[in-house]
């Protein structure tokens, strides 16, 4: 049986100094983590003790291949939410909590959004006068450079990797249909400059699957380092994504994603095999075609629109939970909700994708930049569409294009000012978020399955969390309730 999906996402940010064109962007990084960090709490540091990106899915490594470097003297904190803010080589990364359902994750991402807005304002009285940083949730800087948006799955371990890749494939490369943030420019060498994409991503993809993530990217990542225990589990990193900013194409992102892996785990995809014959052409064709028609050659020869996958997963994915329902997506009605939002939106892709201008990026993207163009008779290489592209993505309320826009949503305001500072209730993130809270001056580091506590004894304490769904509210509120010190919570926790 499928195990459930507890989920995480990670998105790196991009920025720049207002009125400092030749600023560093680490250091600017830096600047806006550490900020952030004095005004909200004692700072946390990460511990790297478990930290493995070399490890590779497959049992071995690709000659020539160059797994990400674990940088340890880059700014990081643990925030009491449970989230992760840090810096990734030249950018300022958000790692949300573990959730566990679509829409718990869809808020702390939402909550990740208010953490750097409220990160820009710290960092503002920290610089000289007429600098400001500004940080964009999108994935490419429209010079050649791409950063991420990644999502992880909890993962049975029983499930043999060749088997998860070959049957996730083609989910990862036609989903991009709803889960496209769109981009001006296309940056495939040779490409078409004056073009208009569906998604941010697509051109910087080179390998089915790989190791890397920010050279030779592969559409499948076979990074095996699961933050849990990998004798169980594995985590699923998926770093072929757009970030997003609608909430409908967020919570599609993953809830869909999380439901493959469902249909997966569970051995349900038993009818045409949906094997793309050529992944990466595929990926780019779905990115460049807004005519949502291009054939997609299978392995078996046939051919097959991205639409037309899309609709024949989910007509798998409405049959599985007829038969055995959707718990592993947390409450049924997420799960009911995120087959209601695919049905909905693959229905309007092939009949009108303009009438999910509320709804998707790329489709609301697109239309401002259609009649920008049309009001200013300009083309798509005019530097000013580039402008606008970028301001779609800009952070701060008051210039932010997106902001402006009438989009559906998904989750409450005050739901995810709550998940700035609290953590989700029913994953292991609860027990980190409340020790942050209740005992910060105890706490010397913390990662995804531990937490490593100094009570005046002659050595550290490290408290495990190898199981994700342990450590919830219902696990450990008892341990809290009248717990004054973390000695006190240590020896209960030895009890």
């Amino acid at each position: 049986m499928a195990i459930a999906k507890i989920l995480g996402a990670e998105t790196e940010y991009g920025i720049q100094v207002a009125g400092n064109p030749e600023a560093n962007p680490t250091v600017a990084s830096s600047v806006l983590v550490n900020a952030y960090a004095a005004e909200v709490a004692r700072r946390v540091s990460w511990d790297f003790e478990d930290e493995s990106p070399g490890r590779d899915a497959r049992g071995f490594t690709v000659d020539g291949a160059m797994p990400p470097e674990v940088e340890t003297h880059l700014a990081n904190t643990v925030l009491t939410n449970g989230a992760r803010l840090y810096v990734d080589h030249a950018h300022p990364e958000y790692s949300t909590p573990e959730c566990a359902s679509p829409l718990e994750l869809l808020t702390h991402d939402r909550a990740g959004e208010l953490v750097l807005v409220r990160a820009m304002a710290a960092a503002r009285r920290a610089l000289a006068p007429g600098e400001e940083i500004v940080v964009y949730k999108n994935n490419s800087d429209g010079k050649g450079n791409s950063y991420g948006a990644h999502e992880n799955y909890l993962v049975d371990r029983e499930v043999p990797f060749g088997r998860l890749a070959r049957e996730v494939t083609a989910h990862l490369v036609t989903r991009q249909v709803y889960t496209g943030s769109g981009k001006v420019g296309c940056e495939l060498e040779g490409g078409p400059r004056a073009a208009f994409e569906i998604t941010q991503r697509a051109d910087f993809f080179e390998e089915a699957i790989g190791l890397e993530t920010t050279l030779k990217r592969p559409i499948v990542n076979t990074r095996d380092e699961p933050h849990c225990d990998a004798t169980k589990y594995r985590r699923l990193h998926v770093i072929c994504g757009d970030a997003n900013l609608a909430e409908v194409a967020t919570f599609l992102k993953v809830g869909v994603t999380a439901l493959v892996l469902l249909l997966v785990e569970d051995g349900a995809l038993t009818g045409r095999e949906l094997v793309l014959a050529h992944p990466v052409a595929a990926m780019r064709a779905v990115s460049h075609d807004l005519s949502l028609a291009e054939p997609l050659e299978l392995v078996s020869g046939e051919t097959i629109t991205a639409i037309g996958l899309q609709w024949e997963l989910y007509d798998v994915a409405r049959k599985y939970a007829e038969e055995r329902g959707l718990a592993e997506l947390g409450p049924e009605a997420v799960g009911r909700q995120v087959l209601e939002r695919w049905e909905a939106v693959l229905a309007g892709l092939e009949s009108d994708p303009a009438s999910l201008r509320h709804q998707l990026d790329w489709v609301a993207k697109r239309e401002l930049v259609d009649a920008y163009c049309a009001r200013h008779d300009c083309g798509l290489d005019d530097h000013r569409v580039a402008v606008l592209d970028l301001q779609y993505h800009d952070m701060r309320p008051a210039r932010s294009l997106f902001a402006r826009l009438d989009m559906d949503t998904l989750v409450e305001a005050g739901a995810v000012e709550q998940a700035t500072t609290n953590a989700p209730r029913d994953t292991r993130a609860y027990f980190r978020g409340e020790c942050l809270k209740r005992f910060p001056s105890a706490i010397v580091s913390a990662n995804w399955d531990s937490i490593v506590f100094d009570v005046g004894e002659d050595a550290l304490r490290r408290v495990p969390m190898m199981e994700p769904s342990r450590g919830s509210a219902s696990h450990v509120d008892t341990l809290f309730d009248g717990c004054g010190s973390a000695a006190e919570l240590l020896r209960r926790l030895g009890a």
